[in-house]
């Protein structure tokens, strides 16, 4: 036995090696950014980044994987977990990063290029410990300003980043934490900290959210996802089917009395039928379905002094 392999984390690396355990199942197999991708450009003429730009990314399914803000998921992204936030400013959610690409969408003067601030902090090699930050603004994320601004600069300026719109000024933002840690490949602990370096007292809307991909109208699982919500309990459980095992969400008592105090919910919504704002423009209906998830999101205010 290797000096490593008398650790926790070695043994957990052996049984994983040995298929005893599985502990590498679950991991940050969530993408940064799905949109904009040549993994999801179905285009005729090879414009990923027009194809799907960011704008889309709330309305239509992705294809060939998910996205998200500290996001994790199973080896086979069917099941999928992570955090959205409102500051009660922005027009949408922010459920994802958001970027320029190198189309004619949301042209950025170097390309590419996410205009948003977060940071992987800790990683075991088999996720047993992961700890992310995102730095979220308590003002109107500043979308329109980021697109216009880059698109007017030429290739000989620097880019326009998210702290050039002093979005940022006198340290008005909320530091988001995410950790997870895991007491067995399938027992997973969730803490989300939330810390306001702004100088006013502010809301933020914690929004943890899940979600599963959407295989079944691409074929590639025959079964129907299911969710399950546990009032007595105060916890949720999904199923699908024989497909996949049944996990269950459960909260700390802490979580549950504000829960409780809050009056949040569960939102269970399918979307397979909802009609969203995209407009279509061909006649080929799946590239530009609405998003057919099924999924939940706790809603659940945040006082922040």
């Amino acid at each position: 036995m290797t000096q490593i392999e008398q650790t926790q984390e070695g043994r957990r690396l052996v049984e994983d090696r040995n298929h005893t355990k599985y502990w590498k199942r679950w991991g940050p197999y969530v993408s940064d950014r799905q949109w904009g991708t040549v993994r999801e450009d179905y285009s005729a003429d090879g414009t990923a980044w027009d194809y799907f730009p960011h704008d889309h990314a709330r309305s239509r399914a992705y294809r060939w994987g998910e996205d998200g803000i500290a996001g994790i998921c199973d080896n086979r992204q069917r099941l999928c977990f992570a955090i959205a936030l409102w500051n009660g400013a922005d027009p949408i959610l922010k459920e994802r990063l958001f970027g320029l690409t190198g189309g004619s969408t949301n042209p950025g003067n170097h390309g590419e290029d996410v205009k948003e601030y977060y940071f992987y902090l800790d990683n075991t090699p088999t996720h047993s410990y992961m700890k992310c930050l995102y730095k979220y603004p308590q003002a109107e994320f500043p979308y329109d300003d980021l697109v216009s601004t880059n698109r007017n600069n030429d290739k000989t300026k620097p880019e326009y980043e998210l702290l050039d719109t002093k979005i940022f000024e006198d340290n008005r933002y909320f530091d988001v934490f995410v950790e997870y840690a895991k007491n067995t490949p399938e027992d997973i602990l969730i803490k989300i900290s939330v810390t306001n370096r702004g100088p006013e007292k502010k809301t933020l809307h914690l929004l943890p959210t899940l979600w599963f991909r959407n295989t079944w109208s691409w074929g590639l699982f025959n079964l129907e996802s299911q969710l399950e919500n546990d009032l007595d309990n105060r916890s949720l459980s999904n199923d699908l089917k024989e497909q996949f095992q049944k996990y269950a969400i459960s909260f700390s008592e802490k979580v549950r009395v504000e829960i409780q105090k809050q009056g949040s919910e569960w939102l269970i919504v399918d979307e397979q039928n909802q009609q969203k704002y995209m407009v279509r423009k061909n006649n080929n209906n799946s590239p530009f379905i609405q998003r057919n998830h099924l999924f939940l999101v706790l809603n659940l205010p945040l006082n922040l002094e």
